[in-house]
């Protein structure tokens, strides 16, 4: 008898609250439009022959490390304390080590947190990019004794995107275009290992002037079709198990390839079908704007404005294909007209990959 397959929503994430409870929290990625850092990427002058892919799939992430998300206050005997914010811990920073013990996990600070007990507890963290070792006091909780510190931290994210490029000569692929950054601090989140899966796109929350839509839909928690090596600013990396993903290799363009006028992308709108939609090139913007606004977009195809008003949440990573090349990808949508949009150049990604 065939095991059934679980499924999970493509919004859900995962978080805890050290101090008062395991809880799940859920919440999006904001697939579409997290913040640009102003880093460009170098071009690399090689040519390379890449298929372009343009099928969603699940995305799922293990940070290494535990993020900083929020604080609470632990009622202990000597009343209401916040140990972790005391000590100067700050949202979004990367817990790393409690005590002598890596973290990467809820339950692996909860452990800690227990085994540490009555004495002062280091905990040594990274903000910005710099390491830091702090000293606090976890409290004993009234209500059943835990030790806590007062602290939400999240260890993993799950939802979304569409596969930009697969190398059938290397198993490589990338999608999104852009980094997977945390939903409430917009930090991007530290690999620790991820998996791509199986997904079907089940509906469409049409975008409107204000209001970017979004793509609804679930994935495959029992089969892996790849794993993550690195999430960057630039898109998410990894190489592909067995078969990897049908289609013809097209040459990747340069910058100075990419002209302004017709182009085209491609998209899974509905359920597991790939179909290709006509955009313009409104811009091709310089090299030192940003790394992951490298073209400006618009969106003309009479089928996929109807059917989600332009570019919406989920789309992210969709290929952008002019004169037989692989040009990039879409990253993000103007929030005041989701016609229009931003993308990113395909050698940027492959530097990034690089």
């Amino acid at each position: 008898m065939r095991k059934k397959q679980k499924k999970l929503r493509w919004h859900t994430l995962a978080a805890a609250l050290i101090g008062a409870a395991l809880l799940v929290g859920m919440g999006t990625w904001g697939i579409t439009g997290p913040n640009q850092r102003a880093a460009a990427c170098a071009v690399s002058a090689e040519r390379r022959y890449l298929v372009p892919v343009g099928r969603t799939v699940g995305i799922k992430l293990f940070s290494h490390g535990v993020l900083v998300v929020g604080f609470s206050e632990v009622e202990g005997e000597a009343g209401t304390v916040s140990p972790a914010e005391d000590c100067g811990l700050q949202v979004g920073d990367i817990i790393t080590e409690i005590g002598d013990e890596y973290v990467n996990s809820v339950a692996d600070v909860t452990e800690a947190l227990q085994t540490i007990g009555d004495e002062a507890v280091t905990i040594c963290a990274l903000r910005d990019g710099r390491r830091l070792s702090l000293t606090a006091d976890s409290v004993p909780c009234l209500s059943d004794g835990t030790y806590r510190l007062g602290v939400w931290v999240r260890d993993s994210m799950a939802g979304i995107g569409t596969v930009t490029y697969y190398e059938p000569e290397t198993g490589a692929f990338a999608a999104l275009g852009h980094g997977v950054t945390d939903v409430d601090t917009d930090v991007l989140m530290p690999l620790r290992s991820g998996s791509i899966m199986p997904s079907t796109v089940t509906g469409v929350v049409k975008g409107a002037q204000g209001s970017p839509g979004q793509l609804h839909g679930s994935f495959d928690l029992e089969q892996t079709l790849g794993s993550l090596s690195a999430n960057t600013d630039c898109g998410v990396f990894g190489t592909v198990d067995g078969e990897g993903f049908d289609g013809t290799a097209l040459p990747v363009a340069t910058r100075s390839e990419v002209s302004t006028g017709r182009a085209t992308i491609l998209s899974n709108i509905s359920g597991d079908e790939v179909r290709e939609y006509t955009v313009e090139i409104l811009r091709v913007y310089p090299e030192s704007l940003s790394a992951t606004r490298n073209l400006m977009i618009r969106v003309v195809d009479p089928v996929l404005l109807e059917e989600t008003g332009g570019i919406v949440q989920g789309m992210s990573g969709s290929p952008i294909l002019q004169n037989g090349m692989l040009v990039g990808a879409v990253t993000h949508v103007l929030v005041n007209d989701p016609t229009c949009g931003y993308g990113i150049l395909a050698e940027t990604m492959l530097d990034a990959a690089g």
